[in-house]
């Protein structure tokens, strides 16, 4: 018999984790589960046979959807909650268990995420195992749960795992729409796209044109500034000193618009008809709106970059540093990866092919269109991009696990990357990390400080504002019953004065009569 050695004498028991809560079965001791696996999937099909090897021993549901939702994030990365480790204290480690696990016969917990049982055998102090029979078991326990648990309907299951699903799954793609890194990937993937087919249009325009006015092509360089004078241009016989001012304007150049004027005239292209010349002017169009797109796209992609990783684009620039997350897969991927596997990010085919002919293993990949790789002598180009990988690696962490904003800790990152290639060409000692992230530390606490000072003072003289217009309120209320009283006083004053007045004329009038 092939049976777990410890069976007939200590208790096992399954841990099962639901969307409801956790149970605890327990493994009765039987003969006919065999002890192969084959024995064990028959059982799980078989339910009256199931249920003598499986029984309940405790189930603790879940208080809400939130905590459920907590439980399941926990589960998923490995750790063991408070109310999981309560759960299990108290089934499985009390009287005579514990007597048990003191003479070292405790309960033994089979459980399927590994992680998860290294983490409870490390806390709880038990023997975990993790193995095929244990899926097995686990699956024939989620097939058959409202059997062991009659108060859960099938489809309360469903409408419970259904939920929980949804909400773990808003959690997990719940980002800051600031520091996003999908649109960064996707971004620099378009621009190198782009580039590409950028490439390829302009030659064909150049070649295309160039049929018509081939000196057009030594005298502008540029494949945008090209396209933009095919588009004004067209038929080069048209063009008059009336257009000079518009070449002008494109080509920032008085000289070479008049070179442009001239070599139109003496030119030895050939005549194209108007319905050809159409087609070059229409695709010359979308050529130069096709390079304005892409400098919005390179803006916008600076942008990004500077949202989600500040500091590594301030070492290493926009483009690269786009170009090592998108390779890595997310900003997080890259952030954990160790500086080794950055400074080779890249340049995987190569080091596959040293390792397989045993020949030498690249300095670089990515990294190497950095501008720091290129100023370095060819003997220091291995060190200095191993240094500046580990520093990459340091900006990624930043960026990633850091709640605060900040491009400073990408800046002095940089500023020793400079100091390294200084001490490669002459020698000086450049500064320790540890007093540069010091430094950077104490810069960071000095901004803070000063911003909740700005708040305060702001918060103050906003009270300040207040109380004065409140003042301002009930002074102006106190004038204005003052006014209304003397108001008041006034007119029963007039009143009282055209009382006398009218009493005056009536004993005039008695008089004279």
């Amino acid at each position: 018999s092939d049976r777990h050695p410890d069976f007939p004498s200590m208790p096992t028991y399954l841990l099962f984790e639901s969307a409801s809560g956790y149970g605890l079965f327990e493994k009765m001791a039987s003969e006919d589960i065999g002890s192969s696996l084959d024995e064990v999937r028959k059982s799980v099909a078989d339910l009256s046979r199931f249920s003598k090897i499986m029984k309940l021993k405790a189930f603790m549901p879940f208080k809400s959807a939130e905590n459920a939702l907590q439980n399941i994030n926990a589960l998923t990365e490995g750790e063991m909650t408070e109310l999981l480790q309560n759960f299990l204290e108290q089934s499985l480690l009390k009287g005579g268990e514990k007597k048990a696990k003191k003479k070292k016969k405790g309960p033994k917990l089979m459980v399927v995420d590994k992680k998860l049982g290294n983490c409870i055998k490390e806390v709880l102090k038990i023997d975990v195992v993790s193995d095929e029979k244990v899926e097995e078991l686990m699956r024939g326990i989620r097939e058959h749960l409202h059997h062991f648990i009659k108060q859960l309907r099938p489809e309360d299951i469903h409408q419970t795992q259904l939920a929980l699903s949804h909400s773990y799954s808003r959690c997990k793609v719940k980002f800051n729409v600031h520091r996003v890194d999908n649109m960064v990937i996707q971004s620099i993937a378009l621009l190198d796209q782009i580039d590409k087919d950028l490439n390829t249009f302009a030659m064909r325009v150049r070649e295309w044109y160039g049929y018509h006015f081939p000196e057009l092509v030594k005298i502008s360089g540029d494949n945008y500034i090209f396209a933009k004078l095919a588009t004004l241009i067209q038929h080069k016989e048209a063009l008059s000193e009336e257009k000079l001012p518009q070449m002008e304007e494109i080509l920032m150049d008085a000289g070479k618009a008049k070179e442009v004027l001239e070599a139109a005239r003496k030119s030895m292209g050939q005549e194209i008809s108007v319905v050809d010349m159409l087609n070059i002017s229409r695709f010359a169009e979308r050529v130069v709106k096709l390079s304005e797109y892409r400098k919005n796209l390179h803006d916008y992609l600076i942008k990004k970059m500077n949202d989600c990783a500040p500091n590594l684009s301030a070492l290493i620039g926009e483009q690269v540093g786009a170009r090592l997350i998108s390779k890595a897969g997310s900003l997080t991927n890259l952030a954990k990866y160790p500086a080794s596997t950055v400074q080779i990010l890249g340049a995987e085919k190569a080091l596959f092919r040293a390792m397989k002919t045993k020949g030498n293993t690249p300095k670089y990949g990515l990294i190497f269109h950095s501008t720091f790789i290129g100023r370095a002598q060819p003997k220091n180009k291995g060190r200095i991009s191993r240094y500046l990988a580990n520093k990459c690696s340091i900006a990624s962490r930043v960026d990633c696990f850091s709640e605060e904003l900040t491009n400073k800790y990408g800046e002095k990152l940089r500023d020793q990357v400079e100091e390294r290639l200084e001490f490669y060409r002459t020698g000086a000692t450049p500064r320790k990390n540890l007093d540069v992230m010091a430094e950077v530390a104490k810069d960071l606490a000095k901004e803070r400080k000063e911003k909740a000072d700005m708040e305060t003072d702001e918060d103050t003289s906003k009270k300040k504002k207040k109380k004065k217009r409140k003042r301002d309120n009930e002074d102006g209320e106190e004038a204005e019953k003052v006014s209304k009283k003397n108001k008041k006083k006034k007119d029963k004053k007039d009143k009282k004065d055209k009382k006398d007045k009218k009493e005056k004329k009536k004993k005039k009038k008695k008089k004279a009569e």
